[in-house]
């Protein structure tokens, strides 16, 4: 079993491995290109990757990444160290995940990247204050209900292009079933019947604010074809761009 807590440099060369123990990456520079069993991501700074156990994972950094890793010791360690926060990071690490450090955590994190972390004490408590604050923030998450100003403005900003469930549960910290759940139970409709509903209400605002041709209108809210975007604007309002453009 490695050090709880271990300074790593990544290059060029690609690692392709697994263990028997979760682990996660925290980055501290530079950019570390991560697949854990097909799910890629970016390991940035200040940026999360969990590894769950027996995941097989694959990473490499062309420009040279610095990250701190965590390996999570066996047995009861994590009830030890954590208590009652011990089941939420036990759903954390069920499966792989990207996640971003909030300003305290990567705080913490620096700190401990600059301490002697080859002191089991420092080491052993660093490790469960990382994780206890994880385990804090997804607590607190649940409380106070899902980010969905953060969503909206994604949707917003990326509405020309594919959108998948997983780019907006990564926003909130959660795996996309979580998130599923979560969304449907807070908004009463699906993730993906919000992104289109969200897409749909840009395409109005536009259609009635400026005299874009339709098929601008169309491209701009991640539609394919103009009559695609006719058929779904029409379900929705009840009425044609061309009808909508008439009311003004």
């Amino acid at each position: 079993m490695p050090p709880i807590l271990s300074l790593r440099h990544y290059s060029h060369e690609v690692l392709s491995h697994s263990h028997e123990h979760p682990q996660l990456v925290f980055g501290l520079a530079g950019e570390l290109q991560f697949d854990v069993d097909g799910q890629g991501s970016r390991v940035l700074r200040h940026h999360l990757a969990v590894v769950p156990a027996e995941s097989r994972h694959t990473c490499g950094s062309p420009g040279g990444s610095h990250c701190l890793v965590l390996d999570l010791p066996a047995n009861d360690w994590l009830e030890r160290q954590l208590g009652h926060h011990a089941s939420d990071i036990q759903r954390l690490l069920d499966k792989p995940r990207a996640l971003q450090l909030d300003p305290s955590q990567a705080q913490l994190l620096n700190w401990l990247a600059s301490s002697p972390i080859n002191d089991p004490v420092i080491a052993g408590q660093g490790a469960a204050l990382l994780l206890g604050s994880l385990a804090c923030n997804r607590q607190r998450a649940e409380r106070v209900g899902l980010p969905m100003a953060a969503l909206d403005r994604h949707i917003e900003q990326h509405a020309a292009h594919p959108l998948q469930v997983a780019d907006l549960a990564r926003l909130a910290g959660l795996s996309v079933a979580r998130f599923h759940a979560r969304f449907l139970a807070e908004t009463g409709r699906t993730p993906m019947e919000h992104i289109r509903q969200r897409r749909l209400q840009l395409a109005e605002q536009m259609l009635l604010s400026s005299d874009l041709p339709v098929g601008e209108v169309a491209a701009r809210v991640g539609y394919a074809s103009q009559s695609a975007f006719t058929a779904a604007l029409s379900r929705h309002l009840g009425m044609t761009p061309r009808q909508l453009r008439r009311g003004r």
